[in-house]
């Protein structure tokens, strides 16, 4: 199995939905989605064993993989969309005491050698967010940004609480299987999600209740790969989905399409697609 699928988790949530230990998840064999995705689901020069499925969230990156001649996709949902049907009570409060808004920096990667720091003008991003928001802010580091001082330092003389959800892990080795529920149970209790670039937590949150906003330096990634095709791309494809106050029904709506909720399968049709049944 790629060491991809471990990524926040979501072997494991996949594997507890379909009632199997999630301590220590079946092998899918080939590759799910671990993140929002403007491409066929992977890095534009992920390498892929001959033969191998790709399970992606929604539909949106099987048909771009199409374009592009490649085939042996199945749709099967985000993870995060059934964890939250499994845990439909995690920090879930009333409406009315959502409160706050988690700001979720947009973050490196652990590239080593091969480049993943972002940069950017942190001065001019906290600057803009204290003229935004009106309630009190938290900001999400990954644990990348965390590590750096001299970010996170940043935010939190700004008087912003910074917190990190842990990491995602590599080479199967660091994971955290409850990163997604820490994020779960936070979004839960929040007014409004935002970002300085449309993301994974954007469509995380909206799926959790919150309001979204997505603007503020997008700062620059070292290694950037440019078949992403960047922001210009994204503001294209994506409209509805930027600004400071954004229609909620149509975020909505777009988060819907983005996971893949409505394809999100029953437990015996997960464990017959990844042949997780037993065998006599």
């Amino acid at each position: 199995m790629h060491h991809h699928n471990h990524y926040y988790g979501q072997s494991h949530i996949l594997a507890r939905w379909a009632g199997l230990d999630d301590q220590h998840p079946p092998r899918i064999r080939g590759y799910l989605q671990h993140g929002w995705n403007v491409g066929c689901g992977w890095n534009p020069v992920h390498e892929f064993f001959d033969g191998a499925w790709r399970y992606t969230w929604s539909d949106p990156p099987r048909r771009r993989g199409h374009t592009l001649g490649r085939r042996n996709y199945h749709v099967v949902g985000a993870p995060f969309l059934y964890l939250s049907e499994l845990e439909p009570d995690l920090g879930t409060v009333p409406e009315q005491e959502r409160e706050g808004t988690l700001w979720f920096l947009f973050h490196g990667w652990e590239g080593g050698g091969k480049g993943g720091k972002i940069e950017g003008d942190h001065a001019r991003l906290i600057s803009e967010i204290k003229e935004t928001e009106t309630e009190p802010v938290t900001i999400s580091l990954y644990y990348t940004e965390f590590e750096r001082l001299e970010v996170r330092r940043a935010y939190e003389q700004a008087g912003f609480q910074v917190i990190c959800f842990g990491k995602r892990g590599w080479n199967y080795e660091g994971t955290d299987r409850r990163f997604l529920y820490k994020q779960l149970k936070a979004f839960r209790g929040f007014k409004r999600v935002a970002a300085n670039r449309l993301s994974t937590a954007i469509f995380f949150g909206v799926a959790a209740g919150c309001v979204p906003a997505v603007y503020g330096d997008p700062m620059e990634l070292e290694g950037d790969n440019p078949l992403f095709g960047g922001q210009a791309r994204i503001a294209r494809l994506w409209p509805e989905m930027l600004g400071k106050e954004i229609d909620l029904a149509a975020a909505r709506a777009t988060t819907d399409v983005e996971l893949g909720r409505h394809h999100l399968m029953p437990p015996a049709e997960m464990r017959m697609l990844f042949d997780w049944n037993p065998r006599d």
